[in-house]
């Protein structure tokens, strides 16, 4: 619900931050808090829900100001709507806000992590948890399809735009080019294309203040902050598999760009095959896991950190293997966020810059259809294979095992949130209790 304040500035951006009133910590508390607790269903899910939440009801940001971040945020290593939500909190109550944005769209699902870690190492079964999760997974489908439909009719207002999210989702989900490259040739074209489209009056502003010496100051303070815990891991030597994970996931942090899928792609060699810390199946189980909790994906390296380490010492090893992974995966977002986010606005006032930005975004709402269109196969169907013929990469999914339950609590979702507009809270509550009930019956 938007504050009485912000009822009738909800396209006036930023505006607490302009007009001196920031937003009380309480509230930042509260809507960043649910955020957290319903971030299922991946990064696309993820983003339409901050952009429900913090643009459309609370109207703290506006939509240039939204998908600028959106876009810096994809060019990003490492976990984008996470990355996202912290730039959101840094953007209405500076590094402290962004440290708590940051942390409360990570907490909720790294507890539920730990714990269904912990149960899985102890009986090696998740599949309650699954059928726990199906309707809610069913319900971020619509959600997902209502937040994308909104964010291509203000994202792509012009052909060019329209032309270049299209070519972005056919490179992606057809062609299987890295995200970066994807990137790199939008904004390529959009500073050679030279125009500016019309943007809220917010996008242009004077933008935040800041130097380069106070941006090196930044680097070198969370540098700090990231590397310095896992140098004293490896001077201990104490339990060598934590200096393991730590690093691990550092490099993983620095080399992954296209968010968690690209992420989990790189990493599920790796630690099945290079390092062997988990087999084939238990690394899936992971991947199930994360995607049926709230919170990033990518806290599936939370699970790999901690089983590795559990097979190694037992539980407390366990515990503070996922805690090394987890510092080791997020402490680089905030260093990428608040090194760069000063300069986003500055970056927008600027006509070529910000016409490269404005076919970045385009290329995002093409790769955020992309990762729906993926997440609804995988989704409705058990089984989805990638054929390839030739350049070409086709996502096929097994007919025979489509899940009819998906389809009924989806349309039922879809009833409830774009008929009846019930809010979202009680729409997966509502899904939520659509699976158990179907999953007894089936």
């Amino acid at each position: 619900m938007p504050t009485p304040s912000s009822s009738n500035r909800s396209t006036a951006g930023p505006v607490p931050l302009c007009e001196g009133t920031p937003v009380p910590w309480q509230r930042m508390v509260f809507v960043f808090g649910s955020i957290g607790l319903l971030s299922f269903g991946g990064p696309a899910a993820q983003i339409a829900l901050m952009h429900r939440k913090l643009v459309e009801e609370a109207g703290w940001l506006s939509e240039r100001v939204y998908t600028n971040a959106l876009g810096f945020c994809m060019l990003l290593p490492g976990p984008e709507a996470m990355q996202l939500a912290t730039y959101c909190g840094w953007k209405l109550r500076g590094v402290p806000g962004g440290l708590l944005a940051g942390l409360l769209f990570v907490i909720p699902g790294a507890a539920a992590i730990f714990v269904l870690a912990g149960l899985y190492a102890a009986f090696g079964n998740v599949a309650l948890m699954s059928q726990l999760f199906l309707g809610i997974k069913a319900a971020v489908l619509i959600v997902v399809l209502e937040v994308l439909l909104r964010l291509s009719r203000r994202a792509l207002s012009e052909n060019r735009e329209r032309v270049i999210a299209a070519l972005a989702f056919v490179a992606i989900f057809f062609l299987s080019l890295p995200f970066p490259l994807i990137v790199l040739a939008a904004a390529l074209f959009g500073a050679a294309a030279g125009h500016a489209p019309v943007c809220d009056q917010d996008a242009g502003a004077a933008g935040s203040r800041t130097s380069s010496v106070r941006t090196v100051v930044r680097v070198a303070t969370w540098l700090l902050v990231w590397l310095a815990p896992l140098a004293l891991l490896d001077w201990w030597g104490g339990a060598p598999i934590l200096s393991e994970i730590g690093w691990f996931f550092s490099k993983l942090a620095v080399v992954t760009f296209g968010g968690a899928y690209a992420v989990l792609a790189y990493m599920a060699q790796d630690v099945v095959t290079l390092h062997g810390w988990l087999g084939a199946g238990e690394m899936m189980d992971g991947l199930g896991l994360a995607e049926t909790t709230p919170g990033p994906l990518i806290l599936v390296t939370q699970f790999v950190g901690f089983l590795a380490a559990f097979q190694s010492g037992g539980l407390w090893l366990g515990l503070a293997g996922g805690l090394v992974a987890l510092w080791a995966t997020f402490v680089p977002c905030f260093l990428w966020i608040f090194a760069g986010a000063p300069y986003i606005d500055r970056i927008s006032a600027l006509p070529r810059l910000q016409s490269a930005l404005s076919a970045i975004i385009a290329a995002v709402v093409g790769v955020v259809l992309n990762l729906s269109v993926w997440f609804a196969l995988h989704v409705f169907f058990t089984d989805v294979s990638a054929e390839r013929h030739g350049w070409l990469t086709f996502w096929v999914p097994d007919l025979t095992s489509l899940d009819w339950r998906v389809p009924v609590l989806a349309a039922l979702s879809g009833l409830l949130l774009l008929r009846f507009h019930v809010s979202l809270v009680w729409t997966l509550l509502a899904a939520a209790l659509g699976g158990a009930v179907l999953s007894q019956s089936g």
